[in-house]
Formats: structure tokens, C-alpha cells, sequence
């Protein structure tokens, strides 16, 4: 894949959507190709492998703030291994406390739906009291 590529294509060789490609475009993520002339816009074919670089940093939690200071990370001279992992294992213990956060919110609510009988009226429901006392 060697030649210019329309947004369309860039959209179907990365499997998102054109205005996906637009959002990159406006948050500065990939650069935004001049039109020629009254003409379409037409990408260089690297753009399709910083979205997928996007896309995949994204399915691994990153937000686009962090994919940004990776890709920046990325284009820097004498940016190490050890840098890039950093950030990783960041991700990971934050993704790790997400789970615990998740684990406590699920036990409490299998607490809850365990006494609750599902019967009768909503006047002594344990769920919606439970929520009407709020967090804690």
C-alpha cells in the first residue's frame, strides 16, 4: 500500500469509521492532509498504522491522552525500552485497581440482590433503600 489513500480508505484498512478518522484529525492525533485543490483529502498510507497503533493502545485501556504521549514517545531520539514499559505497567496497576473497584461494587450488589425477596411491593425494598442511604 504505497499510494494516497482517501479518508473512506483509511477508514476501511483500519475498521473505523470516517468520522472516527475526522476525530483523530481534530484531536491532533494524525495529521490532517491538505486537500488538492477542490479535490478530496488523500492520506499517506503511514496514517493507517498510527490508527491502528491508536485502536490498539485504546483496546488496552489507554486513553488518547496517554496514546498521545506514547506516540510522542515513540518519534523521540533516545526514547528507551524501559520508558515505554513504565508506562505500560502504569496502565496495568490502574487497570488492576479497576478490577478491585469492580470486584467490591459486584459483591455489594450480589449482597443486595440477595435480600431482596422479589416480592411485594416497593416499600421495604433493600436495593432501593440501599441506594436512598447512598455510598458507604
Amino acid at each position: 500500500m504505497s499510494e494516497a489513500l482517501t479518508i473512506g480508505q483509511v477508514a476501511d484498512e483500519t475498521g473505523v469509521g470516517v468520522e472516527t478518522v475526522r476525530f483523530y484529525q481534530r484531536t491532533g492525533l494524525i495529521e490532517e492532509p491538505p486537500r488538492e485543490g477542490t479535490k478530496r483529502r488523500r492520506y499517506a498510507p503511514e496514517t493507517v498504522g498510527r490508527i491502528r497503533f491508536i485502536r490498539g493502545a485504546q483496546n488496552l485501556g489507554f486513553s488518547l491522552k496517554e496514546v498521545r504521549e506514547l506516540l510522542d514517545l515513540r518519534v523521540v531520539p533516545g526514547t528507551s525500552k524501559a520508558e515505554i514499559k513504565a508506562q505500560a505497567e502504569t496502565k496495568a496497576a490502574e487497570i488492576e485497581e479497576k478490577m478491585r473497584d469492580l470486584q467490591r461494587m459486584r459483591d455489594t450488589l450480589m449482597k443486595l440482590i440477595g435480600a431482596c425477596d422479589g416480592g411485594g411491593t416497593l416499600d421495604d425494598c433493600p436495593i432501593l433503600e440501599a441506594f436512598d442511604r447512598g455510598p458507604g
